[in-house]
């Protein structure tokens, strides 16, 4: 298992002008490492839709890569997405899920089925063209260079753990997040 805020470091160590399409557990972790928050944008209050949201940003700008920053009830919350990201075939979109099996965000409820079911594989069964796993964080860390590098889309499971205290939920307002990106990409 790797803690949750170690992956999140890595991802942004990597990071160079993605954009990141943030939310739930992943969106409190984000928005204290991240370091480029014009590129980012913060789902909130929309449980599932952080894939979908990325999604229309990775058609919509298809020279940019695009991620997701997801977790595992978030994604089952909007499961039929997986099918939707792969029939569209955008190869500039990695969708990563912070696997640890409960709704960490509303309490630490546990996801139906936890245990039972493998995320990355019903990805690569959806048809995304790249499926991975990590639990280790030093494997994370010496493949995520590549991962970002592969025409996608791409999904990347990463089993992760939480610090006792992870702080304050990262609370906002999604529209706004939207207006202050749209102008980030049309450059006004």
């Amino acid at each position: 298992m790797i803690s949750a805020i170690a992956a999140v470091k890595a991802i942004n160590n990597v990071r160079e002008e993605e954009i990141v399409v943030a939310t739930m557990t992943a969106n409190r972790y984000w928005e204290t490492v991240s370091d480029n928050k014009d590129l980012d944008l913060p789902i909130f209050g929309a449980m599932g839709k952080a894939s979908s949201v990325a999604l229309g940003l990775a058609l919509s700008q298809p020279q940019k890569k695009i991620i997701a920053l997801d977790g595992d009830g978030s994604l089952l919350m909007n499961l039929g997405s997986l099918v939707t990201v792969a029939g569209m075939e955008p190869n500039n979109f990695i969708h990563f899920v912070f696997e640890d099996g409960a709704y960490w965000t509303t309490g630490g409820q546990p996801i139906p089925g936890n245990g039972k079911f493998n995320l990355s594989a019903m990805a690569e069964d959806a048809g995304y063209k790249n499926s991975h796993e990590f639990e280790d964080l030093e494997t994370l860390v010496n493949e995520l260079p590549d991962v970002l590098n592969q025409d996608g889309p791409t999904f990347v499971a990463i089993k992760v753990t939480h610090p006792e205290h992870a702080g304050e939920p990262f609370i906002g307002s999604t529209k706004t997040a939207m207006e202050k990106l749209s102008k980030v990409i049309s450059g006004s």
